[in-house]
């Protein structure tokens, strides 16, 4: 009877924790969703919100030991620093929304391409550096923050007259839209599906790199899905246009928005091809190598810093950091590997 009682208070009480938890995150998207419909409640939100900046794409960083920190930048600086280089505080409509604090806090990127770059870094005690170079060192939750600002700036800036009416568009409070007034058509952001897909026979992993890889990198296949195309067909086509291999079975394992070159999701995949028809047929047009390895080999290369061997002689391959996804992909396969092992 008493465990019983006690059993019954640890269920109300893990459920009211996930309760809580679970109207934490309903508070913020709700939040997040009247911000980008009502543009009288996100121009309110300006006033309260932080600010990261933007130099045409490029991230403003600063330097904390070996990390990059994007500064979050409150609204009375922002005014300032507009003030200060004759800009109208009215630029701050220019921001776009991406995010907020789990006290709802919203989070706003504001590109500052139009201002004197070398003044604003000596201003700030920072720099504008490049997403690609900064990406490696900012923490895992500000890269998902400054990846989907960059996104949004781009899609804004690539986006700026209809397709149809060929008139200016005009991206409402929040940027979560633009509308052409004369044609009526409402534009959302969009991001291309790429499907990236570890190979395996059982045994081994099938590892690619292409041309454009650093040195001595080596990686899980991708390519974009085509027009019309599921999920698993995608990954079927991919594995036999560039390793010329026919996949059996495969399996969804996790998905990430990777901001290079432009704004894609990573759709991740395990598929697995029979043993004995594990023949590797290069397509050179779009790699470079494609190669077996074993467990005890892709064991070694994870445990190797993310970057080339300037041995000519040297025979090892290094895999994508953690903050890749196909590190993620690589990982998994490893740990079931040890698994089946045992």
């Amino acid at each position: 009877m008493v465990i019983a009682l006690m059993y019954r208070v640890g269920s109300r009480r893990a459920s009211a924790l996930c309760y809580r938890l679970h109207s934490s995150y309903v508070r913020r998207m709700r939040y997040l969703f009247e911000l980008k419909e009502d543009d009288d409640a996100c121009r309110q939100a300006y006033t309260s919100g932080t600010f990261f900046l933007f130099y045409n794409l490029s991230p403003f960083v600063q330097q904390k030991g070996k990390m990059l920190l994007p500064p979050k930048i409150n609204t009375a600086e922002i005014k300032r620093i507009l003030e200060k280089f004759q800009q109208s505080e009215e630029r701050i409509e220019d921001s776009i929304l991406i995010g907020c604090s789990n006290k709802c806090t919203p989070y706003f990127a504001l590109d500052v391409g139009s201002l004197e770059r070398s003044a604003l870094e000596s201003e700030l005690n920072g720099s504008f550096t490049e997403l690609r170079k900064a990406f490696f060192q900012l923490e895992e939750e500000d890269v998902s923050l400054i990846s989907l600002a960059q996104a949004l700036l781009r899609w804004h800036n690539s986006n700026q007259y209809c397709g149809k009416s060929g008139q200016p568009t005009k991206k409402n409070m929040a940027g979560s839209k633009r509308i052409c007034d004369r044609s009526g058509i409402i534009y959302y952001p969009q991001m291309a599906p790429v499907v990236i897909t570890l190979v395996s026979d059982g045994n081994q992993c099938l590892l690619t790199r292409q041309a454009s890889f650093p040195k001595g990198m080596y990686s899980a296949l991708s390519g974009f899905c085509d027009v019309g195309e599921t999920l698993e067909e995608a990954v079927r086509r991919e594995v036999a246009e560039e390793v010329g291999l026919e996949v059996e079975s495969l399996w969804y394992s996790a998905s990430q928005h990777w901001p290079f070159p432009n704004s894609t999701l990573m759709i991740a995949c395990h598929a697995l091809v029979h043993p004995q028809r594990n023949k590797v047929s290069i397509n050179k047009q779009e790699l470079e190598a494609a190669k077996w390895f074993s467990h005890e080999e892709v064991v070694m290369a994870l445990g190797r810093k993310p970057k080339p061997s300037k041995e000519k002689d040297d025979n090892s391959f290094w895999l994508p950091p953690k903050q890749a996804i196909a590190h993620h992909l690589i990982q998994e396969w490893v740990k079931k590997q040890a698994a089946v092992s045992v």
